[in-house]
């Protein structure tokens, strides 16, 4: 449990400081060529950080790390680390030379609608140029966080995306109190900052990673001594983990990718819905996600299977007990949250409305993102990455299909409602495994139907507000801030009223595992 609030504490402020980004950004950018052609630019090192070190090398490294520290030593296990941070470099150092040579095409592919707007054609390839490295840098940091969970020390990991938006805050207020008219100025001289603040953030977070390291006497060294069989085993787990790690962004990429033969701002809208679905998502999510894999790759290498179906059981009720009422608000209020949170300066009526469209359609996909978090770590601590791998090809497939039918009836809503009714497709796959083997006990699920019923009564005391607060005529910021307190009250005082408040569970689990 100590891992979860520590993971969830930073992770909370991270989003809550992407979101004073993200209102930022919406501010000096809007959701036009500028907007898009930056979003493109940072969203590509982003891909391959999650494809090759924050998602696929920590899943593959966490029970490979825990198996020679049980079998072997910590001392052994060092020089695993030592091993692959040294060939992550060397890697990621020339596919980013490789990158950075071919941006032009890189872009084309990724975004090929650009073509028919040369500003954020040219735009996105210097940019992309300019943020291409952090690759190198965050996949370093993504590696140390592991390193330090594995010694229980979740925090340093989850407070290095601050320093990522505080770098982006910092250059947004400089364009904002630089460039002049945000109307009337150039693309690149409202980007080139932010780009800039984006390489700033990558040698903070190393900076950070390496005085905790150092602090607590777990520095890896630099000194190659050939790749160990530990390591053999974990390269040959490494590219089913790659791209099972990646099939969410690959799908978030997909629909960039259609969205750019779009109107403009189709692919800032959908980044805009987007950002405001990972803020429970992370906070919740990935907090759970990130302290249950090191504690089920330790109870796999134990042996205790028994122990990790409950601990899957526990951490799947909390996390839809924070879901789920999150995800009603979204698709009851997307339009104010998007109004209240992006509604200024250069983001119009417009694009608030198309925002909270492509808001709906990712929060139903909300609740398959949580679980699909929480499933995947019972696979990869029992090191069968392949499984994910399969299922990730079945939703990357589906995802495609779904995108191209939809957007042609739907525009961004369908690209976005594609992406979620693939990853519900890939959960009920996983699901379906787990409870065939023992780790997942379908019958848990009528434990939620509290929660749901709790959930759907909030529902419509926020429909019932929301309607008498439009009364009074009310900034749309006003109402949500309102709106926002309503909820919570009456659905914790509906949890403590019927009983399913999780403060046993959570004790529960405080004492027994996730330490």
């Amino acid at each position: 449990m100590l891992g979860f609030k520590q993971v969830g504490f930073f992770t909370g402020i991270s989003r809550i400081l992407g979101l004073i980004r993200d209102v930022l950004f919406a501010l000096v950018l809007g959701a036009g060529a500028a907007s898009d052609a930056f979003l493109v630019a940072l969203k590509l090192p982003n891909l391959f950080r999650r494809i090759t070190a924050e998602g696929a090398l920590t899943n593959v490294f966490l029970p490979t790390y825990e198996k020679e520290v049980a079998e072997k030593s910590e001392k052994t296990a060092l020089h695993l680390v030592t091993e692959v941070q040294i060939l992550l470099v060397v890697s990621l150092s020339f596919l980013v030379v490789i990158f950075e040579l071919a941006m032009p095409l890189i872009i084309q592919i990724l975004a090929p609608g650009f073509k028919s707007t040369t500003d954020r054609l040219e735009g996105a390839v210097f940019l992309a140029r300019i943020t291409m490295p952090y690759l190198v840098m965050i996949s370093l940091v993504a590696l140390w966080s592991a390193l330090l969970n594995t010694h229980r020390l979740f925090w340093p990991g989850a407070a290095a995306p601050i320093l990522l938006n505080l770098a982006l805050i910092l250059g947004a207020i400089f364009v904002a109190l630089t460039v002049g008219s945000l109307t009337e100025t150039t693309l690149l001289s409202l980007t080139i900052p932010l780009a800039i603040s984006v390489l700033v953030a990558g040698m903070l977070q190393l900076l950070l990673l390496k005085i905790v390291l150092i602090r607590y006497r777990i520095n890896p060294i630099w000194r190659w001594a050939g790749i160990s069989k530990a390591g053999q085993k974990m390269w040959h787990s490494f590219v089913p983990a790659a791209f099972s790690a990646g099939s969410v962004q690959i799908n978030i990429f997909v629909d960039m990718i259609l969205a750019s033969f779009l109107p403009v701002g189709a692919i800032s809208w959908l980044y805009y819905g987007d950002r405001i679905t990972q803020l429970p998502l992370g906070i919740i999510g990935i907090a759970l996600g990130t302290a249950l894999l090191p504690h089920l790759s330790r109870l796999y290498a134990n042996g205790e299977k028994l122990e990790m179906g409950k601990s899957l059981s526990n951490s799947l009720y909390l996390g839809s007990f924070f879901t789920l009422p999150a995800t009603i608000a979204l698709l009851l209020l997307s339009p104010v949250i998007i109004s209240g949170v992006f509604g200024y300066g250069a983001f119009d009526d417009a694009d608030v409305h198309a925002t909270a469209s492509a808001l709906i359609a990712y929060a139903i996909g909300l609740p398959a993102f949580v679980a699909q978090k929480l499933f995947q770590s019972v696979f990869y601590a029992s090191n069968r990455p392949l499984i994910v791998l399969r299922i990730s090809l079945v939703t990357v497939f589906a995802n495609i299909i779904l995108s191209i039918i939809l957007m042609r009836f739907y525009g961004h809503f369908g690209l976005a409602l594609g992406t979620s009714i693939s990853i519900w497709l890939g959960v009920l796959c996983q699901a379906y495994l787990l409870s065939r083997e023992d780790y997942l006990d379908i019958k848990s699920f009528l434990k939620m139907l509290p929660i749901i019923l709790s959930c759907l009564g909030m529902g419509v005391v926020l429909k019932l507000s929301e309607s008498w607060l439009m009364v009074f005529q009310m900034l749309d910021i006003y109402i949500l801030i309102i709106l926002v307190n309503i909820g919570l009250v009456v659905y914790f005082s509906l949890a403590f009223w019927t009983g399913f408040l999780p403060s046993g569970l959570i004790r529960k689990v405080s004492q027994n595992h996730l330490k």
